[in-house]
């Protein structure tokens, strides 16, 4: 009866390392996209729109690191 017991553990948490490993990849797929998005979107506008935002040109990257830590 233990080593049922032990094996069932055993494999719950394999389930639980894997479920773990597609959380994780999924919240950084999340996060990257996050970051392309506010990227690409931030470096279309022109100077004059950033100036308006507050936004120097420099901080656009991070900027975009920061929306993606929010993620």
């Amino acid at each position: 009866m233990a080593l049922a017991s032990d094996i069932r553990n055993v494999e719950t948490g394999l389930a639980h390392a894997v479920r773990n490993v597609i959380d994780t990849v999924r919240v950084a797929r999340a996060r990257r996209a996050a970051f392309n998005t506010t990227f690409r979107e931030l470096s279309a506008l022109t100077d004059r729109d950033l100036a308006d935002l507050g936004i120097h040109r420099g901080e656009i990257t991070r900027i975009a690191r920061e929306e993606a830590a929010l993620v």
